[in-house]
């Protein structure tokens, strides 16, 4: 039976392949893609920080709208500086909101993103826009659900667009080509009494 094994192994990965390959002269279709990164698990802006940089390897065009944060200084915000990328990058929160306890304030600032947002989503300069921390805005009623959603629904036919942000509300998820949840499983200091790192949290 060992002796069979690399060939079974190699008749597994050809039929996987025919598969995938199936798969994939179907797929026929171009269009920009709206995804969502939510869940309760850490990584939800750096995933989407990664497929900033991917954009920005093929020659797109990247615009970052950051809801909420802004009270703390950002590494990514600092190396999009640092090194002079390609980013429209545009901070305007006041940080988490059980700190500002402004409900007003708070508004009033995720409108001024929100304004900020969706003159980056009309401008056909760009090929990709991230709404950061977008679903806690929503999640806590600071903008109109219906408003946003009728914008990400008339967006420019090859705009990748990307939302995140705990707690994304059902009707964004069934709007979106693509939506990954991160899973909260272990976490460093709310079980370990380990403060946030710098370079890892913010």
């Amino acid at each position: 039976m060992e002796e069979n094994l690399p060939e079974l192994h190699q008749q597994r990965m050809m039929r996987r392949k025919k598969a995938f390959e199936a798969r994939k002269a179907r797929a026929t279709r171009e269009k920009g893609l709206l995804l969502v990164h939510t869940g309760a698990g850490k990584g939800k802006t750096t995933a989407a920080l990664g497929l900033a940089f991917r954009a920005l390897g093929q020659g797109l065009k990247v615009g970052i709208v950051q809801f909420i944060k802004g009270a703390i200084p950002t590494g990514e915000a600092a190396l999009v500086r640092r090194l002079n990328l390609p980013i429209e990058m545009h901070t305007l929160g006041d940080g988490f909101t059980w700190n500002t306890q402004d409900r007003d304030k708070d508004i009033a600032s995720a409108r001024k993103a929100w304004e900020q947002a969706v003159a980056l989503l009309r401008d056909e300069s760009f090929g990709l826009v991230i709404l950061d921390e977008l679903n806690v805005v929503l999640h806590y009623d600071y903008l109109p659900l219906t408003e946003v959603l009728d914008e990400l629904r008339h967006k420019r036919p090859m705009l990748h667009v990307v939302v995140t942000g705990r707690h994304a509300k059902p009707e964004l998820i069934d709007l979106a080509d693509l939506v990954t949840e991160m899973k909260l499983v272990k976490h460093p200091y709310r079980e370990q009494g380990i403060k946030p790192q710098k370079g890892i949290e913010y």
